[in-house]
C-alpha cells in the first residue's frame, strides 16, 4: 500500500520545493536530504543533460548527494543548481573540508527541455533558473504539489502535458520506497484509446483516474500514430525530451546496491511510457538511500534489494501517471 502521503517525502528526510515562472513557463524542483545519502545514478536515454552525475559513480570518493536540482530550461536551467549549491553552502551545509571555509555541499542536477513552448524566453543575460532555485530550496517541505508544476511546468508528455508526480509504496517494517519524476517523454503515457495509461496495471485506487482499458485491446504496432500523437517534429532531437525521476528509500544500501536500485526502477519508465529511452530523451533516474532500516550484509540482503527495486519500479511508473493525470485534470 501507499505511505501516508504517497509521495516521495514518505521516506523520512526528504523534502521537495517548487518554484517556477509563469510568463517564462518552465520551473525547478529540488529534492533535499537532512545529510550525505548514499546516492546513485542510472543514464539510458540518448540526449542527458545535467551535473555532477559522475560523482556517484562507485570508482569515485564521495558516491552520496545533500540535494537533487530538476530543472526546465535545458541547460541555462543549472544556474538552478549553482543557487542551490551556494544557499545549502551558506547554511553550513555540505562536506566540511576546511573549518576556515564554507563547507561543500554535493548538488546533482538534471535538466529538461522545455524551451520550445508557449513562454517568453527573451530572458537575454538573466535566465530565471538562479532566482528559480532559491525559491524552490526556501520551499521544501513534505507535502508539495504534481502536475504542472516546478520542473514540470512546461513539460510535455507525447502530445498532452507532462509534469511533475510522485508515489510510494510501504513494504512493512519501516521499509519505505518513494518516487518522483519529472516527465517530459516523447513518447506517450497513453495506450491506443488515448485514456487508458500504460502504467494502468500498478494503479492503487483510483490515484491517476481508474481508468481501464477494454478486452479488445492489443498493443498499437505504430508507436507514432499520424493522429496527434506527434505533430510537432522540432521534439524529436536528441536531448529535447527527457524524463527525471529520484527514487529514495529507508533502507540502508552500499553504493553497489544503491545503483543497483536505481538501475531496477529504470524498468518503470518502461512499464508507463512508450517507446522510452529513446536517441531524442535524456532519461535519468537517480536513487537515494536513508539508511534508516538495516537490511543485512547476506543473501537475504540481496533478496530485500530485488524487492525493493521492483517496488522502485512501480513506484515510478505510478509517478509517471500521476504526473500527466494531474497536468491534465
Amino acid at each position: 500500500m501507499p505511505g501516508l502521503r504517497n509521495l516521495i517525502t514518505d521516506v523520512e528526510g526528504i523534502l521537495v520545493g517548487q518554484a517556477h515562472d509563469e510568463a517564462v513557463v518552465s520551473g525547478v524542483t529540488v529534492i533535499t536530504c537532512p545529510s550525505l545519502w548514499t546516492a546513485a545514478v542510472d543514464i539510458r536515454g540518448g540526449g542527458p543533460g545535467g551535473r555532477e552525475t559522475s560523482v556517484l559513480d562507485a570508482e569515485n570518493l564521495v558516491g552520496g548527494l545533500h540535494a537533487l536540482v530538476f530543472t526546465g530550461g535545458s541547460v541555462f536551467g543549472l544556474a538552478a543548481a549553482e543557487a542551490v549549491t551556494v544557499e545549502l553552502a551558506y547554511r553550513g551545509e555540505g562536506l566540511k573540508l576546511n573549518p576556515q571555509h564554507y563547507p561543500v555541499p554535493i548538488v546533482p542536477a538534471a535538466v529538461l527541455y522545455d524551451l520550445a513552448n508557449e513562454g517568453d524566453k527573451n530572458w537575454g543575460k538573466r535566465p530565471p533558473y538562479y532566482h528559480l532555485g532559491v525559491k524552490a530550496l526556501k520551499a521544501v517541505a513534505a507535502d508539495f504539489s504534481l502536475g504542472s508544476v516546478g520542473a514540470g511546468r512546461g513539460a510535455m508528455a507525447g502530445h498532452v502535458k507532462g509534469g511533475i508526480g510522485s508515489a510510494s509504496l510501504d513494504l512493512g517494517g519501516g521499509l519505505i520506497v518513494g518516487a518522483l519524476v519529472a516527465a517530459n517523454p516523447v513518447g506517450s503515457p497513453y495506450m491506443a484509446d488515448n485514456q487508458s495509461f500504460w502504467a494502468w496495471p500498478f494503479e492503487i485506487g483510483q490515484e491517476f483516474g481508474g481508468k481501464r482499458p477494454d478486452s479488445s485491446f492489443l498493443a498499437n504496432p505504430d508507436i507514432f500514430p499520424d493522429e496527434g500523437r506527434l505533430t510537432d517534429m522540432a521534439r524529436l532531437k536528441g536531448g529535447a525530451n527527457t524524463m527525471l525521476a529520484v527514487i529514495a528509500t529507508t533502507a540502508k544500501l552500499n553504493r553497489n546496491q544503491v545503483k543497483r536500485l536505481a538501475i531496477m526502477a529504470q524498468d518503470g519508465f518502461a512499464r508507463a511510457v512508450r517507446p522510452v529511452h529513446t536517441p531524442f530523451d535524456g532519461d535519468s533516474l537517480f536513487a537515494l538511500s536513508s539508511g534508516a532500516i538495516d537490511i543485512g550484509e547476506d543473501k537475504m540482503a540481496n533478496i530485500e534489494v530485488a524487492r525493493i527495486g521492483s517496488a522502485a519500479a512501480d513506484c515510478v511508473a505510478r509517478a509517471i501517471a500521476r504526473a500527466v493525470y494531474h497536468a491534465n485534470k
